[in-house]
This record gives structure tokens, sequence and C-alpha cells, in this order.
């Protein structure tokens, strides 16, 4: 009796392993698509602003000792 229980619970937890494979391509296919959309609206907005957008301004500072 003990063997069926053990195959039945390797039954439910490979269709679970299962299930949970799918969602998790899912998951990796929807976040691929938001990644590529974000992308595409990046370059747009690069695009449009001459690639000023987004970037921050930096100062050289020449730094000059007095001895």
């Amino acid at each position: 009796m003990g063997a069926v229980v053990s195959c039945v619970k390797a039954v439910f937890q490979s269709i679970g392993a299962a299930l949970m494979a799918i969602v998790n391509a899912i998951g990796a296919i929807f976040h691929a698509i938001i990644n590529g959309i974000v992308s595409v609206f990046d370059i747009i907005i690069s695009c449009l602003t001459c690639g000023r957008a987004g970037r921050r301004r930096t100062r050289v500072r020449t730094r000059t000792s007095t001895v």
C-alpha cells in the first residue's frame, strides 16, 4: 500500500513541476516582450531628443595644486 501512495505522490509532484515550468516559461516570455518594448521606447525617445534624455550631466573638474 505504501508503494502505491509513493507512486501517486511522485506523479503529482511531476505534474506540479511541469505546471511550474510552464508558468515560468510564460513569465520569461512576458519579461522578454516587456524588455523589448521598453528598449524600443528608449530608442525612440533617444532619437527624438538627440540622445540627451536620461543622461546625467557630468562636470569635468580639473584640480590644480598650489605649492
